[in-house]
């Protein structure tokens, strides 16, 4: 995905989604605030419409190594993990499958997949499935 991305600058409109969406799906990958945070940004960019410009210059000051005192990667001794088991219904792997010429919708689609599943598995807070369905709801209309 990196080579599609690095061949073709204009797949880089997705980079964030592909890039928190392997992660998410790999939680170890994240120290445990790491994956609150990740879990967090998908909600931002899935369910809330937010552009990856709009969230750098909110979070620049909280994500920022010198300022921040917590951890996003994971280390041996602090992994990210979830509660509940997910069993993915779309992967990394799935959006190779699709193939470069369908890259950016398959990696929104992953995105909002995962949003999903992170919500019915039960490994995010009711509200955030609120606000979610709230907004779906809007969209029909």
């Amino acid at each position: 995905m990196l080579y599609w991305e690095n061949e073709d600058n204009t797949l880089g409109v997705v980079h964030h989604l592909m890039v928190l969406c392997y992660h998410l799906q790999h939680p170890s990958l994240y120290a445990p605030e790491g994956l609150a945070y990740g879990m967090g940004l998908l909600k931002e960019f899935v369910a809330l419409g937010t552009s990856p410009a709009e969230i750098r210059q909110r979070s620049r000051d909280k994500v920022d190594s010198g300022k921040r005192n917590w951890k996003i990667k994971g280390t041996p001794a602090a992994r990210g993990s979830y509660p509940h088991p997910v069993r993915w219904q779309m992967t990394a792997a799935d959006v190779v499958r699709g193939g470069m010429e369908n890259y950016i919708e398959n990696v929104e689609a992953w995105a909002r997949l995962v949003w999903e599943q992170l919500q019915t598995s039960g490994n995010l807070p009711q509200a955030e499935l609120k606000d979610y369905l709230a907004k779906k709801s809007r969209e029909r209309k």
